[in-house]
Protein backbone atom coordinates (compact mmCIF):
# COMPACT_ATOMS: atom_id res chain seq x y z
CA UNK A 1 0.00 0.00 0.00
CA UNK A 2 2.84 2.38 0.73
CA UNK A 3 4.05 2.45 -2.88
CA UNK A 4 0.46 3.13 -3.99
CA UNK A 5 0.11 5.99 -1.49
CA UNK A 6 3.36 7.46 -2.75
CA UNK A 7 2.13 7.31 -6.33
CA UNK A 8 -1.16 9.05 -5.42
CA UNK A 9 0.76 11.71 -3.49
CA UNK A 10 3.10 12.29 -6.45
CA UNK A 11 0.18 12.58 -8.87
CA UNK A 12 -1.60 15.01 -6.55
CA UNK A 13 1.44 17.29 -6.25
CA UNK A 14 2.01 17.08 -10.01
CA UNK A 15 -1.64 18.03 -10.63
CA UNK A 16 -1.40 21.06 -8.34
CA UNK A 17 1.74 22.40 -9.98
CA UNK A 18 0.65 21.67 -13.54
CA UNK A 19 -2.87 23.10 -13.24
CA UNK A 20 -2.18 25.96 -10.86
CA UNK A 21 -1.58 29.57 -11.94
CA UNK A 22 1.53 30.56 -13.79
CA UNK A 23 4.05 31.82 -11.20
CA UNK A 24 4.44 34.96 -13.29
CA UNK A 25 0.70 35.58 -13.27
CA UNK A 26 -0.02 35.91 -9.57
CA UNK A 27 -3.77 35.50 -9.19
CA UNK A 28 -4.36 35.76 -12.93
CA UNK A 29 -4.48 38.43 -15.59
CA UNK A 30 -7.05 41.22 -15.59
CA UNK A 31 -7.61 40.93 -19.34
CA UNK A 32 -6.84 38.63 -22.22
CA UNK A 33 -7.31 40.37 -25.58
CA UNK A 34 -7.73 37.53 -28.06
CA UNK A 35 -7.93 37.06 -31.81
CA UNK A 36 -6.17 40.37 -32.39
CA UNK A 37 -3.85 41.80 -35.02
CA UNK A 38 -0.99 43.71 -33.46
CA UNK A 39 0.66 46.86 -34.74
CA UNK A 40 3.41 46.82 -32.16
CA UNK A 41 5.29 49.87 -33.47
CA UNK A 42 8.52 47.96 -32.88
CA UNK A 43 8.32 47.12 -36.60
CA UNK A 44 6.11 47.95 -39.57
CA UNK A 45 4.70 44.42 -39.75
CA UNK A 46 1.25 43.36 -38.58
CA UNK A 47 1.41 40.36 -36.25
CA UNK A 48 -1.77 38.33 -36.67
CA UNK A 49 -3.60 35.91 -34.38
CA UNK A 50 -2.24 37.15 -31.06
CA UNK A 51 -3.35 37.22 -27.43
CA UNK A 52 -2.34 40.14 -25.20
CA UNK A 53 -2.49 39.63 -21.45
CA UNK A 54 -2.85 42.70 -19.21
CA UNK A 55 -2.46 42.90 -15.45
CA UNK A 56 -2.11 45.91 -13.13
CA UNK A 57 -2.03 48.32 -16.04
CA UNK A 58 0.87 46.61 -17.81
CA UNK A 59 1.14 44.31 -20.83
CA UNK A 60 2.40 41.18 -19.11
CA UNK A 61 2.54 38.66 -21.93
CA UNK A 62 1.89 38.33 -25.66
CA UNK A 63 1.40 34.87 -27.18
CA UNK A 64 0.14 33.25 -30.33
CA UNK A 65 -3.56 32.38 -30.30
CA UNK A 66 -2.81 28.66 -30.17
CA UNK A 67 -1.27 29.12 -26.70
CA UNK A 68 -4.29 30.94 -25.26
CA UNK A 69 -5.40 29.71 -21.81
CA UNK A 70 -8.84 31.16 -20.91
CA UNK A 71 -8.52 30.21 -17.25
CA UNK A 72 -5.72 32.70 -16.75
CA UNK A 73 -7.75 35.89 -17.31
CA UNK A 74 -10.59 37.44 -15.38
CA UNK A 75 -11.99 39.10 -18.51
CA UNK A 76 -11.61 37.89 -22.08
CA UNK A 77 -12.02 40.39 -24.92
CA UNK A 78 -12.46 38.90 -28.38
CA UNK A 79 -10.99 41.48 -30.75
CA UNK A 80 -12.47 39.68 -33.77
CA UNK A 81 -9.38 40.31 -35.90
CA UNK A 82 -9.40 44.07 -35.29
CA UNK A 83 -6.13 45.97 -34.94
CA UNK A 84 -4.48 46.82 -31.63
CA UNK A 85 -2.17 49.84 -31.63
CA UNK A 86 -0.45 51.81 -28.88
CA UNK A 87 -2.21 54.87 -27.50
CA UNK A 88 -1.24 58.13 -29.19
CA UNK A 89 0.81 60.91 -27.62
CA UNK A 90 -0.21 64.54 -28.13
CA UNK A 91 3.03 66.49 -27.67
CA UNK A 92 1.53 69.97 -27.93
CA UNK A 93 -1.52 69.80 -25.72
CA UNK A 94 -3.16 72.35 -23.48
CA UNK A 95 -4.98 71.71 -20.22
CA UNK A 96 -7.41 74.39 -19.03
CA UNK A 97 -6.03 76.38 -16.09
CA UNK A 98 -8.23 76.89 -13.03
CA UNK A 99 -10.26 80.06 -13.13
CA UNK A 100 -13.74 81.55 -12.98
CA UNK A 101 -16.55 79.60 -14.54
CA UNK A 102 -16.99 75.85 -15.07
CA UNK A 103 -13.90 73.67 -14.74
CA UNK A 104 -13.33 72.15 -18.19
CA UNK A 105 -10.33 70.07 -17.15
CA UNK A 106 -12.05 66.71 -16.88
CA UNK A 107 -13.94 67.04 -20.16
CA UNK A 108 -10.75 68.12 -21.95
CA UNK A 109 -8.85 65.12 -20.60
CA UNK A 110 -11.66 62.82 -21.68
CA UNK A 111 -11.77 64.27 -25.18
CA UNK A 112 -8.12 63.31 -25.56
CA UNK A 113 -8.82 59.76 -24.31
CA UNK A 114 -11.91 59.34 -26.48
CA UNK A 115 -9.72 59.57 -29.58
CA UNK A 116 -7.01 57.23 -28.36
CA UNK A 117 -4.63 59.85 -26.95
CA UNK A 118 -3.27 58.28 -23.77
CA UNK A 119 -0.30 60.61 -23.16
CA UNK A 120 -0.14 64.39 -23.42
CA UNK A 121 2.54 67.03 -23.00
CA UNK A 122 0.93 70.14 -21.51
CA UNK A 123 2.49 73.21 -23.10
CA UNK A 124 1.22 75.93 -20.78
CA UNK A 125 1.50 74.72 -17.23
CA UNK A 126 0.02 75.81 -13.92
CA UNK A 127 0.75 74.70 -10.35
CA UNK A 128 -2.57 72.82 -10.30
CA UNK A 129 -1.34 70.71 -13.22
CA UNK A 130 1.37 69.22 -11.00
CA UNK A 131 -1.31 67.86 -8.70
CA UNK A 132 -3.41 66.77 -11.68
CA UNK A 133 -0.45 64.85 -13.10
CA UNK A 134 -0.18 62.80 -9.89
CA UNK A 135 -3.94 62.29 -9.54
CA UNK A 136 -4.15 60.89 -13.06
CA UNK A 137 -1.29 58.44 -12.50
CA UNK A 138 -2.80 57.37 -9.17
CA UNK A 139 -6.10 56.59 -10.91
CA UNK A 140 -7.99 59.23 -8.96
CA UNK A 141 -8.85 61.12 -12.16
CA UNK A 142 -9.49 59.60 -15.57
CA UNK A 143 -7.09 61.07 -18.06
CA UNK A 144 -4.03 60.54 -20.23
CA UNK A 145 -0.53 60.41 -18.74
CA UNK A 146 0.65 64.01 -18.31
CA UNK A 147 4.00 65.68 -18.80
CA UNK A 148 3.70 69.36 -18.00
CA UNK A 149 5.66 72.54 -18.45
CA UNK A 150 5.56 75.37 -16.01
CA UNK A 151 4.07 78.79 -16.78
CA UNK A 152 5.41 80.44 -19.91
CA UNK A 153 8.84 82.03 -20.36
CA UNK A 154 8.21 85.04 -22.59
CA UNK A 155 9.14 88.67 -23.06
CA UNK A 156 6.83 89.76 -20.27
CA UNK A 157 7.44 87.02 -17.68
CA UNK A 158 11.24 87.17 -18.01
CA UNK A 159 12.22 90.73 -19.04
CA UNK A 160 15.71 90.38 -17.54
CA UNK A 161 18.36 87.72 -17.18
CA UNK A 162 17.97 87.74 -13.40
CA UNK A 163 14.21 87.15 -13.64
CA UNK A 164 14.80 84.28 -16.07
CA UNK A 165 17.33 82.59 -13.77
CA UNK A 166 14.93 82.97 -10.83
CA UNK A 167 12.03 81.42 -12.75
CA UNK A 168 14.17 78.52 -13.98
CA UNK A 169 15.11 77.60 -10.41
CA UNK A 170 11.57 78.01 -9.12
CA UNK A 171 10.08 75.75 -11.79
CA UNK A 172 12.75 73.10 -11.26
CA UNK A 173 12.08 73.06 -7.51
CA UNK A 174 8.33 72.81 -8.07
CA UNK A 175 8.78 69.69 -10.20
CA UNK A 176 7.70 70.74 -13.68
CA UNK A 177 8.87 68.36 -16.39
CA UNK A 178 10.26 71.09 -18.65
CA UNK A 179 10.10 74.79 -19.50
CA UNK A 180 7.81 76.27 -22.16
CA UNK A 181 9.24 79.11 -24.25
CA UNK A 182 7.07 81.72 -25.94
CA UNK A 183 8.02 84.64 -28.24
CA UNK A 184 9.50 87.92 -27.09
CA UNK A 185 12.52 86.72 -25.10
CA UNK A 186 15.54 88.96 -25.66
CA UNK A 187 18.82 87.32 -26.69
CA UNK A 188 20.75 88.14 -23.50
CA UNK A 189 17.82 86.96 -21.36
CA UNK A 190 17.62 83.75 -23.36
CA UNK A 191 21.30 83.03 -22.83
CA UNK A 192 21.00 83.58 -19.07
CA UNK A 193 17.99 81.28 -19.00
CA UNK A 194 19.79 78.54 -20.94
CA UNK A 195 22.82 78.67 -18.64
CA UNK A 196 20.62 78.38 -15.55
CA UNK A 197 18.53 75.59 -17.07
CA UNK A 198 21.60 73.52 -17.90
CA UNK A 199 22.96 74.01 -14.39
CA UNK A 200 19.82 72.56 -12.79
CA UNK A 201 19.13 69.97 -15.52
CA UNK A 202 15.92 71.47 -16.86
CA UNK A 203 14.95 71.17 -20.54
CA UNK A 204 13.07 73.70 -22.62
CA UNK A 205 10.82 73.52 -25.67
CA UNK A 206 8.40 75.60 -27.70
CA UNK A 207 8.64 78.77 -29.75
CA UNK A 208 11.75 80.53 -31.02
CA UNK A 209 11.95 84.24 -30.28
CA UNK A 210 12.79 86.42 -33.28
CA UNK A 211 15.40 88.11 -31.07
CA UNK A 212 17.14 84.74 -30.63
CA UNK A 213 16.80 83.22 -34.10
CA UNK A 214 16.60 79.58 -35.09
CA UNK A 215 20.34 78.97 -35.42
CA UNK A 216 21.18 80.25 -31.96
CA UNK A 217 18.17 78.42 -30.55
CA UNK A 218 19.30 75.11 -32.05
CA UNK A 219 22.83 75.57 -30.74
CA UNK A 220 21.34 76.17 -27.28
CA UNK A 221 19.88 72.67 -27.34
CA UNK A 222 16.09 72.94 -27.41
CA UNK A 223 14.25 69.74 -26.56
CA UNK A 224 11.71 70.37 -29.30
CA UNK A 225 11.08 73.29 -31.60
CA UNK A 226 7.30 73.43 -31.88
CA UNK A 227 5.32 74.67 -34.90
CA UNK A 228 8.62 74.55 -36.89
CA UNK A 229 8.93 78.04 -35.43
CA UNK A 230 11.81 80.17 -36.67
CA UNK A 231 12.71 77.99 -39.64
CA UNK A 232 11.04 80.14 -42.30
CA UNK A 233 12.85 83.17 -40.89
CA UNK A 234 16.05 81.09 -40.98
CA UNK A 235 15.62 80.71 -44.75
CA UNK A 236 15.82 84.47 -45.24
CA UNK A 237 19.39 85.72 -45.85
CA UNK A 238 20.71 88.09 -43.18
CA UNK A 239 22.09 90.27 -45.96
CA UNK A 240 18.57 91.52 -46.66
CA UNK A 241 18.58 93.30 -43.30
CA UNK A 242 14.87 92.76 -42.59
CA UNK A 243 13.39 93.92 -39.29
CA UNK A 244 12.95 90.72 -37.20
CA UNK A 245 9.58 91.93 -35.95
CA UNK A 246 8.24 92.31 -39.50
CA UNK A 247 8.11 88.53 -40.07
CA UNK A 248 4.34 88.16 -39.56
CA UNK A 249 2.58 85.11 -38.18
CA UNK A 250 5.20 82.31 -38.12
CA UNK A 251 7.12 84.05 -40.87
CA UNK A 252 4.26 84.35 -43.37
CA UNK A 253 5.27 87.89 -44.39
CA UNK A 254 8.83 86.76 -45.11
CA UNK A 255 7.83 83.93 -47.44
CA UNK A 256 8.73 85.89 -50.60
CA UNK A 257 12.31 86.19 -49.34
CA UNK A 258 12.81 82.53 -48.34
CA UNK A 259 15.84 80.86 -49.90
CA UNK A 260 15.25 77.09 -49.89
CA UNK A 261 18.95 76.63 -50.58
CA UNK A 262 19.56 77.39 -46.89
CA UNK A 263 17.36 74.51 -45.72
CA UNK A 264 20.00 71.77 -45.74
CA UNK A 265 22.25 73.78 -43.43
CA UNK A 266 19.37 74.29 -40.98
CA UNK A 267 18.55 70.59 -41.05
CA UNK A 268 22.16 69.63 -40.36
CA UNK A 269 22.26 72.04 -37.42
CA UNK A 270 19.04 70.52 -36.10
CA UNK A 271 20.54 67.04 -36.32
CA UNK A 272 23.88 68.08 -34.81
CA UNK A 273 22.14 69.51 -31.75
CA UNK A 274 19.72 66.57 -31.39
CA UNK A 275 16.61 68.73 -31.53
CA UNK A 276 13.21 67.18 -32.28
CA UNK A 277 10.39 68.87 -34.17
CA UNK A 278 6.70 69.02 -33.21
CA UNK A 279 5.19 70.40 -36.45
CA UNK A 280 1.54 71.08 -35.47
CA UNK A 281 0.94 71.21 -39.22
CA UNK A 282 -2.79 70.54 -38.80
CA UNK A 283 -3.07 73.90 -37.02
CA UNK A 284 -1.62 75.64 -40.08
CA UNK A 285 -3.75 73.58 -42.48
CA UNK A 286 -6.82 74.81 -40.64
CA UNK A 287 -6.03 78.24 -39.22
CA UNK A 288 -3.61 79.66 -41.80
CA UNK A 289 -5.32 78.10 -44.82
CA UNK A 290 -7.90 79.92 -46.86
CA UNK A 291 -10.57 77.35 -45.92
CA UNK A 292 -13.51 79.27 -44.44
CA UNK A 293 -14.28 79.29 -40.74
CA UNK A 294 -17.85 78.16 -41.39
CA UNK A 295 -16.66 75.03 -43.20
CA UNK A 296 -14.42 74.13 -40.27
CA UNK A 297 -17.13 74.88 -37.72
CA UNK A 298 -19.42 72.43 -39.52
CA UNK A 299 -17.14 69.50 -38.67
CA UNK A 300 -18.76 66.94 -36.33
CA UNK A 301 -16.34 67.34 -33.40
CA UNK A 302 -17.17 71.03 -32.98
CA UNK A 303 -20.21 70.03 -30.89
CA UNK A 304 -17.80 69.36 -28.02
CA UNK A 305 -16.67 72.99 -27.87
CA UNK A 306 -18.64 75.80 -26.27
CA UNK A 307 -20.41 78.43 -28.34
CA UNK A 308 -18.00 81.04 -27.00
CA UNK A 309 -14.95 78.98 -27.98
CA UNK A 310 -16.28 78.43 -31.49
CA UNK A 311 -17.03 82.14 -31.85
CA UNK A 312 -13.52 83.00 -30.69
CA UNK A 313 -12.02 80.59 -33.20
CA UNK A 314 -14.07 82.04 -36.04
CA UNK A 315 -13.13 85.58 -35.07
CA UNK A 316 -9.44 84.66 -34.86
CA UNK A 317 -9.39 83.08 -38.32
CA UNK A 318 -11.38 85.84 -39.97
CA UNK A 319 -9.13 88.43 -38.35
CA UNK A 320 -6.09 86.72 -39.85
CA UNK A 321 -7.67 86.47 -43.31
CA UNK A 322 -8.70 90.13 -43.28
CA UNK A 323 -5.46 91.48 -41.81
CA UNK A 324 -3.75 94.44 -43.51
CA UNK A 325 -0.73 92.35 -44.59
CA UNK A 326 -2.64 89.16 -45.45
CA UNK A 327 -1.81 87.60 -48.79
CA UNK A 328 -3.49 84.41 -49.99
CA UNK A 329 -0.41 83.63 -52.07
CA UNK A 330 1.87 84.01 -49.02
CA UNK A 331 -0.42 81.86 -46.84
CA UNK A 332 -0.47 79.07 -49.41
CA UNK A 333 3.28 79.34 -49.96
CA UNK A 334 3.92 79.21 -46.20
CA UNK A 335 2.21 75.84 -45.96
CA UNK A 336 4.02 74.59 -49.08
CA UNK A 337 7.39 75.54 -47.55
CA UNK A 338 6.49 74.01 -44.20
CA UNK A 339 5.55 70.68 -45.78
CA UNK A 340 8.80 70.57 -47.73
CA UNK A 341 10.75 71.33 -44.55
CA UNK A 342 8.96 68.66 -42.52
CA UNK A 343 9.49 66.01 -45.19
CA UNK A 344 13.17 66.83 -45.66
CA UNK A 345 13.77 66.92 -41.91
CA UNK A 346 12.15 63.52 -41.56
CA UNK A 347 14.16 62.07 -44.45
CA UNK A 348 17.37 63.40 -42.89
CA UNK A 349 16.59 61.71 -39.58
CA UNK A 350 15.31 64.63 -37.50
CA UNK A 351 12.84 63.17 -34.96
CA UNK A 352 9.31 64.26 -35.86
CA UNK A 353 6.81 63.98 -32.99
CA UNK A 354 3.03 64.35 -33.22
CA UNK A 355 1.50 67.49 -31.79
CA UNK A 356 -1.47 69.53 -32.94
CA UNK A 357 -1.87 72.36 -30.40
CA UNK A 358 -5.26 71.57 -28.92
CA UNK A 359 -7.57 73.06 -27.91
CA UNK A 360 -6.55 75.77 -30.33
CA UNK A 361 -8.16 77.36 -33.37
CA UNK A 362 -10.39 74.61 -34.90
CA UNK A 363 -8.37 71.87 -33.19
CA UNK A 364 -10.57 69.94 -30.77
CA UNK A 365 -8.62 67.87 -28.20
CA UNK A 366 -8.09 64.29 -29.36
CA UNK A 367 -9.76 64.77 -32.72
CA UNK A 368 -6.96 67.09 -33.80
CA UNK A 369 -4.42 64.28 -33.33
CA UNK A 370 -6.10 62.50 -36.24
CA UNK A 371 -5.94 65.68 -38.33
CA UNK A 372 -2.23 65.85 -37.50
CA UNK A 373 -1.68 62.26 -38.62
CA UNK A 374 -3.33 63.15 -41.92
CA UNK A 375 -1.18 66.28 -42.21
CA UNK A 376 1.94 64.16 -41.78
CA UNK A 377 0.80 61.93 -44.64
CA UNK A 378 0.31 65.07 -46.72
CA UNK A 379 3.91 66.03 -45.90
CA UNK A 380 5.08 62.75 -47.41
CA UNK A 381 5.38 60.42 -44.42
CA UNK A 382 4.00 56.89 -44.68
CA UNK A 383 1.23 55.77 -42.30
CA UNK A 384 3.78 53.80 -40.28
CA UNK A 385 6.09 56.82 -40.04
CA UNK A 386 3.20 59.05 -38.98
CA UNK A 387 2.20 56.53 -36.31
CA UNK A 388 5.79 56.41 -35.07
CA UNK A 389 5.63 60.17 -34.63
CA UNK A 390 2.57 59.69 -32.43
CA UNK A 391 3.80 56.73 -30.41
CA UNK A 392 7.41 55.48 -30.21
CA UNK A 393 9.05 58.81 -30.98
CA UNK A 394 7.49 60.52 -27.97
CA UNK A 395 8.55 57.69 -25.64
CA UNK A 396 12.10 57.94 -26.97
CA UNK A 397 12.02 61.71 -26.42
CA UNK A 398 11.14 61.18 -22.76
CA UNK A 399 13.76 58.41 -22.41
CA UNK A 400 10.94 55.95 -21.75
CA UNK A 401 11.12 53.67 -24.76
CA UNK A 402 9.48 50.36 -23.90
CA UNK A 403 7.40 51.94 -21.13
CA UNK A 404 4.72 53.34 -23.44
CA UNK A 405 4.19 54.00 -27.14
CA UNK A 406 4.41 50.36 -28.23
CA UNK A 407 2.60 47.05 -27.82
CA UNK A 408 5.24 44.97 -26.08
CA UNK A 409 5.66 43.01 -22.88
CA UNK A 410 6.40 45.33 -19.99
CA UNK A 411 4.87 48.40 -21.63
CA UNK A 412 2.00 50.33 -20.11
CA UNK A 413 -1.37 49.00 -21.26
CA UNK A 414 -2.20 52.16 -23.22
CA UNK A 415 -3.97 50.60 -26.17
CA UNK A 416 -6.46 51.43 -28.91
CA UNK A 417 -8.48 48.83 -30.81
CA UNK A 418 -9.46 50.01 -34.29
CA UNK A 419 -11.63 48.25 -36.85
CA UNK A 420 -9.25 48.41 -39.81
CA UNK A 421 -5.53 48.58 -40.47
CA UNK A 422 -4.16 52.14 -40.09
CA UNK A 423 -1.02 51.14 -41.99
CA UNK A 424 -3.25 50.83 -45.06
CA UNK A 425 -5.07 54.13 -44.41
CA UNK A 426 -4.22 56.45 -41.52
CA UNK A 427 -7.90 57.43 -41.34
CA UNK A 428 -8.53 54.00 -39.81
CA UNK A 429 -6.98 55.27 -36.58
CA UNK A 430 -10.21 57.12 -35.92
CA UNK A 431 -12.33 53.94 -36.24
CA UNK A 432 -12.02 53.24 -32.54
CA UNK A 433 -13.77 50.32 -30.88
CA UNK A 434 -12.31 50.87 -27.44
CA UNK A 435 -9.46 52.56 -25.61
CA UNK A 436 -7.45 51.18 -22.71
CA UNK A 437 -5.50 53.63 -20.55
CA UNK A 438 -3.02 52.07 -18.10
CA UNK A 439 -5.17 48.95 -17.99
CA UNK A 440 -8.54 50.70 -17.59
CA UNK A 441 -10.93 49.73 -20.38
CA UNK A 442 -13.13 52.41 -21.95
CA UNK A 443 -15.54 50.60 -24.23
CA UNK A 444 -17.43 52.16 -27.12
CA UNK A 445 -20.64 52.52 -25.13
CA UNK A 446 -18.86 54.35 -22.32
CA UNK A 447 -16.98 56.62 -24.72
CA UNK A 448 -20.13 57.52 -26.64
CA UNK A 449 -22.03 58.14 -23.41
CA UNK A 450 -19.40 60.52 -22.05
CA UNK A 451 -19.11 62.34 -25.37
CA UNK A 452 -22.88 62.79 -25.41
CA UNK A 453 -22.71 64.39 -21.95
CA UNK A 454 -20.09 66.85 -23.14
CA UNK A 455 -22.06 67.71 -26.27
CA UNK A 456 -25.17 68.28 -24.16
CA UNK A 457 -23.35 71.00 -22.22
CA UNK A 458 -23.01 73.07 -25.39
CA UNK A 459 -26.31 72.46 -27.18
CA UNK A 460 -27.71 75.64 -28.62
Amino acid sequence: MKPLKFIFLFLFVFFIFSCGTDPNVGEGYDYAITNVNLITMTSDKVVTGQVVYVKDGVIQKIVNEKHFMPSQAATIIDAKEAYLVPGLTEMHAHIPPPGPGPDKTLETLFLYLSQGVTTIRGMLGHPEHLKLREQVMAGEILGPRIFTSGPSFNGNSVPTGASAVKLVKEQKEMGYDFMKLHPGIKLSVFDSMVTAAKEVGQTYSGHVSVFVGIRHALEAGYGTVDHVDGYVEGLVPDTLGLDPESNGFFGVDWVPYADMGLLDELIQKTLANKVAIVPTQSLFDRWISTKSADVLLAEPEMIYMSKQTRANWKRSKESFLSGPTFSEANANRLNEIRKVMIKKMHEAGVPIILGSDAPQVFNVPGFSAHHELKSMIDCGLTPYEALKAGTVNSAVFFNQKGKFGEVSEGASADLVLVKANPLDDIANMSKIQWVMVRGKLLDRQFIDGELAKIAALYEE
